[in-house]
């Protein structure tokens, strides 16, 4: 986990994000709908899974800007860049019905993310407790996958004043629309780190991204 910190005093946000973390502390939230289409034919035809391809898309382009990556150590009063952000995706317990989060490291490579997230995943499904450590996991984006149904409009509150800056990202069911397999994405980001413009970049990324995919080409 390694980090640098900002310097204020040359930040091309510093005006925004004073005023975001100081005089109206508030977040952003924005749903969107991606046509995976592509993906899911690429998915099928390769037998690899949907849900891993997408969320090693959705780590590929939160990686890819700083603005996606930074954090506040209160403590130090400093903001920061992580070189890196991982998921924290969730498995769901049918017999509970509860969920539990599961960290995977992300790798560019994609196959040694792939096999990484797969045996995660069979891990968590071996477990049944809740357990967050944010002091031991820092680095760690939310993403979790709203299987139940395709909703239009989700929101995420995080309590006033708590400068968190790490990207929370949901999606739901992909449903046919018009011949094409649409899918809700939901992503919410402090306002001080992340103004309009770069939380619909999220979305046009993850468009081009998923339009363009060759997992043979992602080593």
């Amino acid at each position: 986990m390694n980090y640098k910190v900002i310097d204020m005093g040359k930040y091309y946000r510093k005006g925004v994000f004073n005023h975001f973390s100081q005089d109206c502390k508030c977040s952003v939230s924005i749903t969107n709908k991606i046509d995976v289409t592509r993906l899911v034919e690429i998915s099928k035809k390769s037998g690899t899974k949907f849900y891993i391809n997408f969320l090693y898309i959705l780590s590929k382009v939160l990686n890819s800007r700083e603005d996606y990556r930074m954090s506040y150590l209160y403590n130090t009063n400093e903001l920061i860049v992580y070189n890196k952000i991982n998921p924290t995706q969730y498995v769901f317990h049918e017999d509970t019905e509860t969920c539990i989060p599961v960290y995977t490291e992300y790798f560019s490579d994609y196959k040694v993310f792939y096999k990484a997230c797969e045996d995660d995943i069979k891990r968590g499904k071996e477990t049944r407790e809740y357990v967050i450590d944010s002091a031991k996991y820092p680095n760690w984006f939310d993403a979790s996958y709203i299987s139940w149904l395709s909703y239009d409009s989700l929101n995420i509150e995080l309590p006033d004043g708590y400068l968190y800056f790490m990207p929370i990202i949901n999606w739901g069911r992909f449903k046919n629309e018009n011949g094409r397999l649409i899918m809700p994405v939901s992503a919410r980001m402090n306002h001080a780190a992340a103004d309009g413009y770069l939380v619909s970049k999220v979305f046009l990324m993850l468009q081009d991204e998923i339009d363009y995919f060759n997992f043979c080409n992602e080593v």
